[in-house]
């Protein structure tokens, strides 16, 4: 399985970008994984937020197969602890897809088509982050549900 990280708008922070390359490059050893940053719409603050959303998830489902499961990061997603996100990797694996691909919306989430389209929705907190900050939260997490399922000593409980 290869898991791609699909996210709308680029990170400018330097210190989140090394982070993430961080982990990204731990994650070789487990899994195919990327991730493809979808560009910020031009013009943006012309557009109402519906018209935003609808644009963001043209582009969003452009980049998708029709045999990708898609799981979008969600505030009203399902909560999983590290242990259970860990178990979801191994069923999507066990499942026999071949790309598991996770996307991180824009500033006013997803347009319906998108929603319409995902076969589940994840959420990382109850709490608001901005979008750049969940970038690095969830490779990080893929990594820690890696090295849970390898029983290797990263994760404590």
């Amino acid at each position: 399985m290869k898991i791609k990280l699909l996210a709308v708008g680029k990170t400018d922070d330097k210190n989140l970008i090394q982070l993430i390359d961080v982990y990204q490059k731990r994650l070789k050893h487990y899994v195919k994984f990327e991730i493809e940053v979808i560009p910020d719409i031009k013009n943006a603050k012309n557009l109402s937020e519906a018209q935003q959303k609808e644009k963001e998830g043209e582009l969003i489902l452009s980049k998708l197969q029709n045999t990708d499961q898609l799981i979008l990061l969600d505030d009203k997603g399902k909560h999983y602890t590290s242990i259970e996100f860990s178990n979801f990797l191994q069923k999507k694996m066990n499942s026999g897809i071949k790309q598991l691909v996770l996307v991180i919306g824009g500033p006013y989430g997803f347009s319906d088509a998108v929603y319409k389209k995902a076969n589940g929705k994840l959420s990382l907190s109850k709490m608001t982050f901005s979008h750049q900050m969940i970038r690095l939260f969830i490779v990080e997490q893929i990594y820690r549900g890696y090295t849970i399922l390898k029983n290797e000593p990263y994760h404590h409980e």
